[in-house]
């Protein structure tokens, strides 16, 4: 399907894999409208969008308020229309250990970024029903397949993120709405520079087996999913392969990933 003159919206769209992909995108065409909460960041994603010719908005918009995303959701569309295709990229969340963790840690995990993946799914929904179609993309962690020490909060709302597309894909199921689901692996991205101890508490076995994905190839891959609806992508390829595995001995993977964990100084 060809996305030129699409209108996209890109949650998380001022950095990382989320700006990567409005990146891609614009070039093939599309209109692009970032939202995020950090100001600064989504004006210069816009400049940065501008600057290749494309045509792009930005929204500031507290993803983790129900409120803020339905009035967000109604603005959008009065000024600019109703999304053809809305990617969910929002997330945050680092990772620690049940003794390291808050309460307010689980909130906030949890908060984004499932509840602002479901939020703005719901609200565009709800506006694309009397269109008849639509495209939800779900970007996740492929941390969603495993279970490992010191990331208590992080592995259950990416767990959540999993549940809820394909809670989607089944209640969808025969309509002409399409959700898609995009896990990756580890990304070279500001997630790690914005999570500082997050990086090291990856199971070494899986920086042995999984190569880090760029943030270009990893918006390329999201492109590509919007432009071409699939159920699920597992990138890199490797990793889908070990999630195959792991559905088979998960015993294995669940010891192998203890073993190989970060082990508190």
């Amino acid at each position: 399907m060809s996305i030129k003159n699409k209108l996209i919206l890109i949650t998380g769209g001022s950095s990382g894999i989320g700006k990567a992909a409005a990146i891609e995108l614009a070039k093939q065409g599309a209109i692009i409208i970032l939202q995020a909460r950090g100001l600064e960041k989504l004006q210069a994603a816009h400049k940065e969008l501008e600057a290749l010719g494309a045509k792009a908005h930005y929204y500031s918009t507290d993803l983790t308020n129900p409120e803020a995303v339905k009035s967000a959701a109604d603005q959008i569309v009065q000024e600019l229309g109703l999304p053809d295709i809305v990617i969910n990229s929002a997330g945050s969340g680092d990772w620690l250990s049940l003794k390291e963790a808050s309460l307010e840690h689980y909130q906030t995990t949890m908060a984004s970024p499932y509840l602002a993946t479901a939020f703005t799914c719901k609200a565009f929904y709800d506006k694309m029903q009397t269109r008849g179609h639509g495209h939800l993309v779900i970007v996740n962690s492929a941390a969603c397949y495993f279970s490992f020490p010191a990331a208590t909060g992080y592995t259950a709302a990416r767990w959540a993120m999993l549940g809820f597309a394909k809670s989607l894909q089944a209640d969808l199921h025969g309509s002409n709405f399409r959700v898609s689901l995009v896990n990756l692996g580890k990304v070279s991205s500001p997630y790690f520079t914005n999570n500082p101890t997050s990086e090291e508490r990856i199971p070494k076995i899986v920086n042995y087996l999984v190569p880090t994905m760029t943030e270009t190839y990893s918006g390329k891959v999201v492109a590509k999913v919007a432009a071409k609806p699939k159920n699920i992508v597992i990138r890199p390829f490797i990793l889908s392969i070990l999630v195959f595995f792991n559905r088979i001995t998960p015993g294995i993977f669940t010891w192998l990933m203890r073993v190989t964990a970060y082990k508190k100084k």
